[in-house]
């Protein structure tokens, strides 16, 4: 399926005891919206936290297409954000490089909602409490189209790599461990 055949979902419905329910509008489908950018909401089941290999087994995607959005806190205290494969590791240095920081780590879990306003496994690059600088690992250029968090869990957003870049006001480079 084209990237440019895709809609914008207004509205995404799933069946609950076959019983249609509208699913709640996150920020990032609202700031997607506003950006005229086509995408399609993907429903799942998800209690707690469900890691993106989880999930994207549970949607029927391929690994390659879906990814995962990371914080970091830099030397200088910002924070940075990372979208990269969820079968991927980032590679601190290069992400540090990427956003001009001597070296970062990974936002403390306990942290993550408080500087975001999204909870582990619904965190999403678009429509963070803040706008952070955010970083998009290369490899999602080679993609059609990508699945990233929806901005709650349950929900997976697919758009173009482009799209997502232009939304979050991101950038694209190497910031994965390469096998």
């Amino acid at each position: 399926m084209q990237a440019l055949s895709y809609y914008i979902v207004c509205e995404s419905v799933e069946v609950v005891l076959g019983k249609k329910v509208k699913e709640v509008k996150t920020n990032a489908m609202r700031i997607l919206e506003s950006c005229g950018v086509s995408f399609v909401v993907h429903s799942y089941e998800c209690g707690d936290f469900t890691d993106g290999v989880s999930v994207a087994d549970q949607l029927g995607q391929p690994h390659e297409m879906v990814y995962k959005t990371l914080v970091a806190v830099g030397k200088s205290k910002e924070h940075f954000v990372f979208v990269i494969p969820i079968e991927a590791e980032l590679d601190l240095k290069l992400a540090a490089r990427a956003v001009g920081e001597k070296s970062i780590e990974m936002l403390p879990l306990k942290d993550l909602t408080k500087v975001t306003g999204y909870v582990r496994g619904g965190c999403t690059a678009i429509g963070m409490k803040k706008e952070f600088p955010t970083v998009v690992d290369n490899s999602a250029k080679e993609q059609e189209v990508i699945m990233v968090s929806g901005g709650r869990r349950g929900s997976q957003i697919e758009l173009a790599p482009d799209d997502l870049v232009r939304a979050a006001h991101a950038v694209y480079n190497d910031i994965t461990v390469k096998k």
